[in-house]
């Protein structure tokens, strides 16, 4: 009987979470219903109801972080769910406040009509995307990475290049964006090579440094130990280093992921052919076309947040054994 008397309370505490869950996941859709409708009167109607979707937003997002699921699918579910709630509530107070404050599209256009321009000019979106992301981006990440890691692979066995190439390593990481930009240009033409050129300098040091930093992780114990079992040393790069280095070659892999896409828009603005996405944002800001500006610029930050999402998931299945893979 005490066992049985003690499965409600269990299960009351259980569905109140949900409950209070779906009242707010209501009370902000309700809200925001108002909130468009009084788009039509303006004024202090316009305002309280924004505010109040605001506060009903807030209030879900809140519940919904304080959920504790048993599930680990449900976890990773509401990893997902949390922020895009959270960016769907930016996007309708963006799409209120524009409006309700008659903003001009030149200064700020609503996300509506950003919407508009992404529908409406796919095919144009699609070929910049595969000028700067696909052929910019892509070659230029793979060389820079991948001649960053064998470089540091290099420098970890002579310690006359780790002295002298890495403080000119951290020189060259500094130089400015806009002046390597051009300079590419003159050298490789105005196609695509010329951003690969620029992205493999921009992404070659961060994986360098990451790259030597973590092959140096690897505990004085750790390698007593190898050499006891007479491994040698590709060995012991293999079973021991390069496994304790992944969480620093997957960190400079995440940098350098959104670090590329900046790199080849802004090397677009020095010289391109008619097709890019920097290209696109220059042109169509001399013509004051702000909602296609703004369509680029969302096609951009949803390429590299899949490129940065992709890379931390590869992270979680390559190093699920490090403490803070597992922590999460």
């Amino acid at each position: 009987m005490s066992a049985g008397s003690a499965t409600p309370p269990a299960r009351t505490g259980m569905a109140a979470p949900s409950a209070r869950v779906t009242i707010a996941a209501a009370a902000t859709l309700i809200l925001a219903i108002v909130a468009f409708a009084a788009l039509s009167f303006g004024g202090w109607p316009l305002l309280v109801a924004t505010l109040l979707f605001w506060a009903a937003a807030w209030w879900l997002t809140e519940m919904l972080a304080k959920l504790r699921p048993a599930s680990p699918a449900t976890r990773r579910g509401l990893s997902v769910v949390i922020p895009l709630i959270f960016g769907l509530t930016i996007l309708v107070l963006w799409e209120l406040v524009v409006r309700g404050l008659n903003i001009q599209p030149v200064l700020l256009p609503p996300p509506s009509a950003i919407g508009a321009a992404i529908a409406s000019s796919t095919p144009l979106l699609w070929a910049d995307f595969v000028q700067t992301f696909l052929k910019g981006v892509l070659s230029g990440y793979a060389l820079g990475c991948g001649a960053g890691f064998l470089t540091a692979l290099a420098i970890d066995r002579s310690s006359f290049l780790k002295r002298g190439l890495l403080p000119l390593g951290n020189l060259v990481s500094a130089l400015p964006i806009v002046g390597v930009a051009p300079i590419m240009v003159m050298w490789f033409g105005f196609d695509w090579p010329s951003k690969a050129a620029v992205v493999t300098i921009l992404t070659f040091f961060p994986m360098l440094v990451n790259t030597v930093a973590g092959l140096g992780t690897a505990g004085a114990m750790e390698r007593d130990l190898m050499r006891t079992y007479a491994a040698s040393p590709a060995q012991s790069l293999l079973k021991l280093r390069l496994p304790a280095a992944l969480p620093f070659i997957f960190n400079a892999l995440k940098i350098n992921a959104t670090l590329a896409l900046i790199g080849a828009i802004v090397a677009e603005f020095f010289g391109t052919p008619i097709v890019g996405m920097g290209f696109r944002i220059s042109a169509e800001i001399g013509r004051m076309n702000t909602p296609m500006v703004w369509a680029e610029i969302a096609v951009a930050a949803l390429a590299g947040s899949l490129s940065y999402g992709l890379i931390a998931l590869l992270e979680r299945r390559a190093t699920f054994w490090h403490p803070s893979i597992r922590r999460g």
